[in-house]
């Protein structure tokens, strides 16, 4: 891309494809025994699904494209982190979202991508799709099936769209991160995600 990117980005499209990197800037979010940060590595496929985005002519908007957070309290607050991207979640024109995160466990055991979907109307089919997407084409041992968002998940709770949050491993993982820290990993993700965002919009089910 020539110049610096805008958080908004207008094309031809009639559905506005939002994307959410979780945490940012003092908030790493889960860290990797390498010290790798969740946060760096949800931007990085963040960045990738919104070039893809941008390849395909698709309607887009980033909640942050950079190391930072949207709170915009004195100190840095969570809970006006998580309602600042929901305004802009819910101030798109015609929505849909995916949250970029990593999981984390005590162990390191458990490993693998999971989807989790809001309640909202479209969430399930939206999550399910893409479950089944990153299964076939990048983990076909996963055994993990997509689930509903617990309500205490902030974004998914009120956004006013289909929304996904997208757990794309484990950071207690070692497996995981060294995966979701490659380049080419990284893009593999972006592109199941920006698939299974096309085919829902183009009214596939599962």
């Amino acid at each position: 891309f020539k110049g610096k990117m805008t958080d908004v980005s207008a094309h031809a499209g009639s559905t506005t494809l939002v994307i959410d990197p979780g945490h940012g800037g003092i908030d790493g979010g889960a860290q990797g025994a390498d010290g790798s940060r969740e946060s760096d590595i949800n931007l990085a496929i963040a960045l990738k699904l919104r070039a893809l985005a941008e390849f395909y002519g698709q309607d887009n908007i980033m909640t942050r494209q950079d190391d930072s957070t949207k709170s915009d309290t004195p100190s840095y607050s969570e809970h006006r982190d998580l309602e600042r991207r929901t305004e802009i979640i819910n101030e798109a024109p015609n929505p849909v979202l995916i949250s970029i995160h990593q999981n984390c466990y005590p162990t390191s055991q458990p490993s693998g991508a999971q989807v989790l979907y809001s309640a909202y109307t479209g969430g399930e089919q939206l999550g399910k799709l893409c479950h089944a997407n990153l299964i076939t084409y990048l983990d076909p041992s996963n055994r993990r099936v997509a689930e509903p968002a617990s309500k205490g998940l902030y974004i998914t709770a009120h956004a006013k769209c289909p929304a996904i949050l997208v757990e794309c491993g484990f950071m207690s993982n070692q497996g995981d991160v060294e995966k979701l820290c490659d380049g080419e990993y990284q893009t593999a993700l972006a592109s199941v995600l920006l698939a299974s965002f096309l085919q829902y919009t183009s009214g596939e089910r599962i």
